[in-house]
């Protein structure tokens, strides 16, 4: 079995008796259930949901990792799916999920993927008897708490990485691998933004509808998560958009070099067409050519070629051309 913890908590306080799945224990006033899974099998979460009563369709998709963030509910119990990031050895964005059956007096979290485990957020929540004892619904804001705050090292990271690639087009225009980088990059954020989004429309949900087992005192505690995860969407836009304006301004600033070489170039085109002008004059065989006999006439065109391409010389480089 991959439970990770099962405890029965009484007035926020864990009991010292396992919790047994394989047998049915009756829970008394101000107790709940908390089982975590980890990667369950079908016949595991099977025996789960006989215990709690979960619904089917609910523990399929609790089984399936390509479920969106959403609300749902089944009669009396509340099915929530939340979704983790996490950037891999690989340095790319890897998700995992994590659904959560919440009851009245109990609460089954079934997690994929993500390697941050619930441990330290089950001893911190039991370090606050008077917080936990409020019930399940505690839990799973905690729970969710968790999962959004895991977006800012990630995010960290990635806004790092935005810094670098926009401090390289700027000092040159990138190459063929570090463009396929930027886009790639690109295309991770925008499925980021997808995956917050969703994240803050299912927080906005537990905090404005009305839901079973989520009593109204704790409706505040969700509006902490809808924050958290606003946040991170706003960082994710923001990341989003630098990118963008990374292959703007490495665009502009290629045109802009660009632009310097052609001018460069017309410039030079422009003074080296007065000799070859007049070469091409003077190499044309005609019999009666101007200056033909004269003594000084060689040295005088050269002299004129000079004083034109020099006066083009400085008329360019005096507009910024050379």
């Amino acid at each position: 079995m991959t439970i990770i913890a099962a405890r029965r908590y009484r007035d926020g306080n864990p009991l010292t008796q396992a919790l047994d799945l394989n047998v049915e224990q009756t829970r008394g006033p101000g107790e709940f259930d908390w089982v975590g899974l980890y990667e369950p099998t079908a016949e595991e979460m099977a025996l789960v949901g006989e215990r709690y009563g979960l619904h089917p369709l609910a523990m399929e998709d609790a089984l399936s990792v390509s479920q969106q963030a959403k609300v749902e509910t089944f009669g009396d119990t509340l099915f929530v799916v939340a979704k983790t990031a996490e950037i891999d050895k690989l340095e790319s964005i890897a998700y995992g999920q994590t659904a959560m059956f919440v009851g009245h007096d109990f609460i089954v979290t079934v997690r994929f993927g993500s390697q941050r485990a619930h441990d330290r957020l089950r001893a911190q929540l039991e370090r606050s008897p008077e917080r936990l004892s409020e019930g399940p619904d505690f839990v799973l804001h905690g729970v969710l708490d968790f999962i959004v705050d895991g977006y800012a090292p990630l995010l960290d990271r990635l806004e790092s990485r935005v810094v670098e690639m926009e401090e390289g087009a700027v000092a040159q225009f990138p190459d063929e691998a570090r463009i396929r980088r930027i886009f790639r990059l690109r295309r991770a954020m925008r499925k980021f933004e997808v995956v917050v989004g969703q994240m803050e429309e299912t927080a906005n949900k537990l905090l404005r509808l009305d839901l079973p087992c989520i009593d109204p005192k704790a409706r505040p505690y969700f509006q902490d998560v809808h924050d958290h995860a606003h946040r991170a969407m706003t960082r994710a836009r923001g990341l989003s958009e630098t990118i963008t304006g990374i292959i703007e301004i490495a665009s502009l600033l290629e045109q802009s070099r660009q632009g310097a070489i052609t001018r460069q170039l017309a410039a030079w085109a422009a003074i080296l067409a007065v000799p070859t002008a007049i070469a091409g004059i003077y190499g044309m065989n005609f019999r009666f050519m101007p200056e033909l006999t004269w003594r000084y006439g060689y040295f005088i065109v050269l002299a004129a070629i000079a004083a034109i391409c020099a006066l083009l010389f400085w008329r360019f480089r005096r507009i910024g051309w050379l």
